[in-house]
């Protein structure tokens, strides 16, 4: 890695494209990124959490009735986030790294739409939603073949007027979850989860290994679309300041890393990474 001393971060583009230009660039990519294809997030512009709470990881394990509350806002949530497709932001990472900029993005999205785009070298720190796993036997299914079993066992559900949430959910009145059914596992009858990290619960040790093994072959770190309230992604941000990583960030609203940052720019992703894009593919 390039060591490079810190100075106060600025607010422009020429600033953070002298950062990476001709350095090699790991993405730590969050919701951000997401929010233009029309999937909402957590927390606001300034950080803050939204009016609604996030399930926990505790609760999902002893709840059978918040497990029930959970699936019948995913089964109604989850045909938006099947559908929602890549944004500029997601296609200029894509092309970075193709051209050599970007060595693989660490992602703390669960859309998979990085991949979509053609990140090859993408890290799903929080897992993925396409994907649902059954916490006994650990026997997994595609989402798609999830969602068949919900609908069948829950015909009369409708959720048109829901509103959308986060990670594929919606919010319903509470009458839409009466007589609601969760199947068990197809092999051993145990509780299906979605293969993601539910607040309150660990990032998987190899997937955290995989994500250091990346971090470690930057020269700048990028953080593109996340405030960084939450630790498993700040940590990256702590270990590029230990170790005299540069850091840059792109977002709308302020971040836990913005005294941190040699550079920042204040804009939409969508907006700002194809300009990026642009200028350090033709330079490179």
């Amino acid at each position: 890695m390039i060591a490079v001393p810190y100075a106060p971060h600025l607010q422009s583009l020429d600033a953070l494209l002298n950062l990476l230009r001709g350095r090699r660039v790991v993405v730590l990519a969050g919701a951000g990124c997401s929010t233009e294809s029309g999937i909402p997030d957590y927390r606001g512009p300034e950080g803050s959490l939204r009016t609604r709470t996030p399930i926990q990881y505790q609760e999902f394990l002893r709840s059978e009735a918040a497990r029930v509350r959970y699936w019948a806002r995913s089964t109604v949530g989850w045909p938006r986030m099947a559908a929602a497709r890549p944004n500029a932001a997601h296609y200029a990472l894509a092309r970075l790294e193709e051209g050599g900029v970007v060595r693989g993005v660490i992602t703390q999205n669960v859309d998979g739409l990085h991949q979509a785009a053609g990140s090859r070298r993408a890290v799903e720190l929080h897992g993925s939603l396409a994907s649902v796993r059954c916490l006994e036997c650990r026997h997994a299914v595609r989402r798609a073949e999830w969602q068949e079993r919900l609908r069948g066992l829950n015909a009369g559900l409708h959720g048109k007027d829901a509103e959308a949430a986060p990670d594929g959910d919606a919010e319903l009145p509470a009458q839409s979850l009466e007589g609601f059914r969760v199947p068990g596992c197809e092999v051993c009858g145990g509780v299906m989860k979605p293969d993601v990290v539910f607040f309150g619960e660990n990032v998987p040790a190899e997937t955290v290994e995989q994500a250091w093994r990346l971090f470690e072959e930057a020269d700048v770190l990028l953080v593109v679309g996340s405030s960084l309230t939450v630790y498993s992604g700040r940590r990256f941000v702590y270990r590029a300041q230990k170790e005299s990583v540069p850091i840059g960030i792109i977002n709308l609203g302020p971040t836990r890393a913005d005294e941190m940052a040699q550079a920042k720019v204040e804009g939409q992703l969508g907006r700002v990474l194809p300009q990026l894009a642009e200028s350090l593919l033709r330079q490179s």
